[in-house]
């Protein structure tokens, strides 16, 4: 027998339905993977990044992986792209949007190493890279590019200080050498003697031939 419904009664609340998660997929983007990728470049070296070792650290499934990355080979390709647009094309378009002079560039050039912990960060992420670089064909010629553009930029902030082409190459080896030193030696001195030596090169760079 079939029972009446009260209209009086009060109705019953809707059954709550739980939100569906977003999956992995959609919670991690390419950027996730390519920054636990180069911590573990740095942390180890190449050889340890790999899908199960990223899934590991992201605490996600492998196929995960594979819904940003068609395989290994594209996610350190992606890697080395990253690499290159923070360490090089961000700079230089920061400098260039600052509108400073070629000299104010110079001196902003050789203050980079000293940059904190972000400057820490960069020459780890830089030293994994060079070591990846001599043994794989991939990585050395993305160095070769980057140091390629890296000097090029230079040279040409010499040259607008009216050097000639030779001489702002030159001077554009010596100022890139000595920051790649500075970063990789960043333990060598006390604060006042990088300073000193950082000024001494400033002068040494700028002075007329």
């Amino acid at each position: 027998m079939s029972t009446a419904i009260d209209p009086q009664a009060p109705l019953l609340s809707a059954p709550k339905v739980a939100k569906p998660r977003r999956s992995t997929r959609t919670q991690l983007t390419p950027k996730d993977w390519i920054e636990a990728a180069t911590d573990l470049l740095v942390q180890r070296s190449v050889d340890a990044v790999n899908v199960d070792s990223l899934a590991k650290t992201l605490g996600v499934t492998r196929g995960s992986f594979y819904w940003h990355f068609s395989d290994r080979e594209a996610l350190l390709t992606r890697m080395l792209q990253s690499w290159r647009d923070a360490a090089t094309e961000q700079v230089i378009t920061r400098f260039e949007r600052e509108g400073a002079t070629a000299r104010d560039l110079i001196s902003e050039l050789l203050s980079l190493p000293f940059r904190g912990r972000a400057a820490t960060r960069a020459s780890s992420i830089e030293l994994a890279i060079r070591a990846w670089a001599r043994r794989d064909e991939l990585a050395r010629k993305a160095v070769d590019v980057v140091d390629a553009e890296r000097l090029s930029y230079i040279a040409q902030c010499f040259s607008a200080l009216g050097f000639d082409i030779s001489e702002a190459r030159s001077r554009a080896f010596v100022l890139y050498a000595y920051e790649l030193a500075e970063s990789f030696l960043s333990g060598q001195g006390t604060d006042s003697q990088r300073e000193d030596r950082r000024l001494m090169i400033e002068r040494l760079l700028l002075r007329p031939v």
